[in-house]
């Protein structure tokens, strides 16, 4: 009987893989009352690097802030924080919910650090991301494709 192939699940290296902040209006903006409507997106991906046991994760997070009127822009930062895993052992539904909940959740503090920092150095109010729970989204993205899935069948 052949041995079990050990179970490994590791952070290589968490980076900033791309970032934008852009202030369309200043310096007029900054002249305005500021009452912003804020739009949080994120989303997440993941893919296997080579034909090893290393993944790369990605969250991209993109906050918009308008105007009451949403006629102007008061700021728009986008950023794409990643990292590489390494897993071994872990196979089907356990490491796609590595993927797909755990990593993108020991990313998201360093993106949020990023987007906090930006439009802090964009002359804003602080922007702090509220935490986000990765393993509802995750299984709520399962739930669809399922759900999907059956109505293709």
């Amino acid at each position: 009987m052949a041995e079990e192939q050990k179970k490994t699940f590791q952070l290589q290296r968490v980076y900033l893989k791309d970032t934008s902040f852009e202030c369309p209006g200043a310096p007029d903006i900054f002249l305005q009352e500021w009452k912003p409507k804020m739009n949080v997106q994120l989303n997440s991906a993941a893919r296997r690097l080579g034909e090893g046991n290393e993944y790369e994760v990605e969250i991209t997070v993109t906050v918009t802030a308008k105007s009451e009127d949403e006629q102007k822009t008061f700021y728009l930062v986008e950023v794409k924080q990643a990292g590489i895993f390494t897993i071994a052992g872990i196979e089907g539904e356990e490491r796609e919910q590595l993927l797909g909940a755990y990593c993108p959740n020991l990313l998201f503090p360093y993106a949020r650090e990023v987007v906090s920092d930006l439009v802090a150095k964009g002359s804003f109010p602080q922007m702090l991301l509220q935490p986000i729970n990765f393993e509802a989204l995750y299984l709520q993205q399962r739930e669809q494709q399922q759900a999907g899935a059956a109505t293709v069948q």
